[in-house]
């Protein structure tokens, strides 16, 4: 029920982040989606690609500082409240969550975030037993052939 995410440190300053993305593009490796977020010296590029051990080990030959994470793709109600009842149930069960971004993907008036918790194991039996649709990577990899 979990997806590999490659978290790649990056300087602040023009063109970094067009390496990396050189490097996959060059290897033929999809990005599904991604986040930056920035501090003042650094940011951090998030990724989600099919092969993320061919990715990580490309990027990282090419001096790249690589992460890989466990994160949880979760469908969301594409309606006003949607993502709220979600973060009710989390909130309910004292469930951390440290940050998250969404997938370009919306199918069937449902929208995919991708969420990070300090205890993914625990969010996702919350999720589960509330009925929020966890989706893992076979399942989300589908829905992206389109």
């Amino acid at each position: 029920m979990k997806v590999k995410q490659l978290s790649l440190f990056l300087e602040n300053k023009p063109g970094t982040l067009s390496r990396p993305m050189q490097l996959l593009s060059k290897a033929k490796i999809n990005i599904l989606t991604l986040s930056v977020a920035d501090a003042q010296h650094f940011g951090i590029l998030r990724i989600i690609v099919r092969d993320w051990e061919k990715a990580k080990k490309l990027l990282e030959k090419n001096g790249c500082v690589v992460k890989v994470t466990d994160v949880t793709a979760i469908e969301v109600s594409d309606r006003p409240g949607g993502l709220a009842d979600i973060l009710l149930v989390l909130e309910k069960a004292g469930i951390n969550l440290e940050y998250m971004y969404a997938f370009t993907l919306k199918r069937e008036s449902k929208g995919m975030l991708v969420f990070r918790f300090d205890d993914p194991d625990s969010a996702i039996k919350v999720l589960q037993a509330n009925s929020i649709n966890v989706v893992d990577s076979i399942e989300l990899f589908k829905r992206l052939e389109i």
